[in-house]
């Protein structure tokens, strides 16, 4: 059990919903990346998703392209990133955290060295919204041989209909719903039938069901609060730490204030 399983289960046992962040790594820049992520963790972030800047992010819209094309300028690489999750863990920082990516940055780095990196430095989690479940056979081979190795977390969409059994069999840590069609950050323009495609995953899934794009507010997901296990802030989180020059308590402050909302903490 890694720390995306035990954070999740201590959750449960507590009735209480998962708040997951998406930030960008390396913005600001490298040393204020690293207090962004101590700040979450310090304000109850439950996982972290940390996305890898890449040139051709398919998956994501303008406000992450836009962070992801900054951070890239910045001179941010995967192995900087790897650097900065080791120092973290080295300091104590037990945050789960997943990475937010696209395969040619793994096929580049080689799947073997990068998954034996990620168990290495303690990255718990993959999320990879350009590689079909028909494809991922090569990496789910290193994972299942690995020690420690992170967990893939199946993407499932309102398209993805008969193939959500498929795409779930023997799936662990979450599932990651996407909640419209398109890319990230479209703000709260959920999928039409939401609640039907969001009952369908959970009547399937053995583990906790996430949702994903477009959130802002903890008002948001209230309509699917019955029906989710916790959900996913992504593009609105970056804006509203662009915005705030990356102030460590006006984020603390957004976390905790959409924790309480959402599992009804007064």
């Amino acid at each position: 059990m890694n720390r995306i399983e035990k954070k999740l289960a201590l959750l449960k046992e507590a009735g209480h919903k998962a708040f997951i962040t998406y930030m960008t790594a390396g913005l600001p820049d490298m040393d204020r990346c690293a207090d962004v992520i101590r700040a979450q963790e310090e304000a109850g972030t439950d996982i972290l998703e940390l996305g890898i800047p890449f040139s051709d992010p398919v998956a994501d819209g303008p406000v992450i392209q836009d962070a992801s094309f900054r951070s890239i300028q910045k001179g941010t690489n995967l192995k900087k990133v790897f650097d900065l999750v080791e120092k973290l863990r080295i300091e104590g920082c037990q945050i789960p955290i997943v990475f937010m990516m696209y395969y040619n940055t793994i096929s580049f780095y080689g799947i073997a060295a990068f998954v034996a990196k990620c168990a290495s430095v303690g990255v718990d989690g993959l999320i990879i919204p350009d590689l079909p479940y028909e494809e991922q056979g090569n990496l789910k081979k290193v994972i299942d041989k690995t020690q420690d190795a992170p967990i893939l977390v199946p993407l499932v969409s309102p398209v993805s209909k008969q193939r959500i059994p498929m795409l779930l069999k023997d799936a662990k840590g979450f599932v990651y719903c996407v909640s419209s069609m398109g890319v990230t950050g479209q703000e709260a323009t959920f999928h039409k039938d939401i609640l039907q495609y969001l009952q369908k995953v959970k009547s399937v899934s053995k583990i906790p069901v996430m949702m994903g794009f477009g959130i802002r507010t903890a008002q948001d997901i209230v309509p699917m609060g019955d029906v989710i296990d916790g959900c996913i802030v992504g593009s609105y989180f970056i804006q509203l730490m662009e915005k705030n020059n990356y102030n460590l308590e006006v984020i603390k402050e957004y976390i905790t204030t959409f924790k309480n909302e959402m599992n009804g903490v007064k």
